[in-house]
């Protein structure tokens, strides 16, 4: 399905319902940011709003950008209630040519969870141009399901094939190991001097974390993340 599938997919999922998402911070987003200095950041597929108004809170100048309009509404109506609006920027956009304007460049560049199924989206070509939002000697922080959330995914979604650490680096620094998806010749991320080649990029992590979740009838699903941080050398 081509990105516009993916839209209407994800507008349908978000106005058929009151809401998705808990709207609590991701954790390891929130134990990354804790240890860095604030500026301006970015939350790639923010959904709700829920991690761009926690960063918002902790003192950031957070933008987030989401294919669905209705989730952007939702996401600023948190923000005013939380009384961050005026630090806080939503945009509904398609993340595969989504730009910053006037080349602005982030602090803090993060996606948690930026995966669609049973649509599919441009995952690791959006990965790679994040790369190219990252101002010098800012991080990227990309989280990932790296095996089922939870224990009951309807049909259609086990076929999914979860991302590794491994491929998310490949796609971000733009080597060669990158998966099939990722930017194309003549795509202007694939040789974008903005991104930069694995040079420019100190790696932080790139590794599974194992992870418990609970359902609301309090079933628990033993799960994996797959986390990446890089940092951009100044």
């Amino acid at each position: 399905m081509d990105e516009q599938d993916a839209r209407d997919w994800w507008e349908a999922r978000y106005a058929g319902s009151e809401g998705i998402w808990s709207g609590r911070v991701n954790a390891v987003l929130a134990a990354v940011a804790a240890d860095l200095p604030v500026g301006p950041a970015l939350d790639l597929g923010c959904g709700e709003g829920g991690d761009v108004v926690w960063l918002a809170e902790q003192g950031w100048t957070a933008t987030g950008v989401d294919l669905s309009a209705t989730a952007v509404a939702r996401a600023g109506r948190a923000a005013a209630a939380a009384g961050v609006d005026g630090r806080t920027t939503f945009v509904a956009a398609d993340l595969a040519t989504w730009a910053p304007e006037d080349d602005e460049r982030y602090d803090l560049v993060t996606a948690s969870f930026l995966q669609s199924w049973p649509v599919e989206i441009p995952r690791a070509a959006i990965l790679r141009r994040a790369a190219g939002f990252v101002a010098p000697g800012g991080h990227l922080l990309v989280t990932a399901h790296a095996a089922p959330p939870h224990g009951d995914l309807p049909e259609e979604m086990r076929a999914y094939r979860f991302p590794t650490p491994e491929e998310d680096l490949a796609a971000v620094l733009g080597s060669d190991e990158a998966t099939a998806g990722g930017p194309a010749a003549g795509d202007p991320a694939a040789g974008d001097p903005a991104a930069g080649g694995p040079a420019a990029w100190a790696v932080l992590s790139a590794e599974r974390r194992p992870r418990t979740t609970t359902t609301a009838d309090g079933t628990t699903h033993e799960t994996e993340d797959s986390v990446v941080l890089v940092r951009r050398r100044a």
